[in-house]
């Protein structure tokens, strides 16, 4: 994953917002906010440029995935969904879910919006919320 082309052009199309690149050790994702929980708590927006997610769920909020370029393995709950440019997916509260693309540029819709002590990552078969492991949010 090319972090610095990724992270300058999400910056150049989106002024002034935040880029996470998830693991700067092992960047296999980077977020840009485009619409912000703090400014719309009952939804966020996010672009995410995805070579693989890790394995987690949402408490409270509901996400949906609409595949702007690329292909995307989505694992929901262990079933696979191979997603295509164009492709739209919904993922509920409490489903298990991480993906695998190359470079897969994803709009991603929260509702309601995204906040770190709502994403719950499963590692070892542990529990730990966002705000816990990472705390950059």
């Amino acid at each position: 994953m090319n972090t610095q082309k990724i992270t300058a052009k999400l910056k150049s199309f989106y002024p002034g917002r935040k880029v996470i690149v998830t693991d700067p050790l092992n960047p296999t994702e980077i977020i840009c906010e485009v619409e912000l929980t703090e400014e719309h708590p009952k939804w966020s927006v996010a672009v995410a440029v995805i070579d693989s997610t890790r394995l987690h769920y949402h408490k409270r909020l509901t996400e949906i995935y609409h595949i702007m370029s690329g292909k995307l393995n989505m694992y929901l709950n262990g079933q696979l969904h191979q997603l295509q440019q164009g492709d739209i997916i919904k993922i509920p509260p409490n489903t298990r879910h991480y993906s695998i693309g190359n470079e897969t540029i994803v709009y991603v819709y929260a509702t309601p919006g995204w906040a770190p002590e709502d994403h719950v990552l499963v590692i070892d078969k542990k529990e730990i919320s966002r705000k816990k492991y990472d705390k950059r949010f």
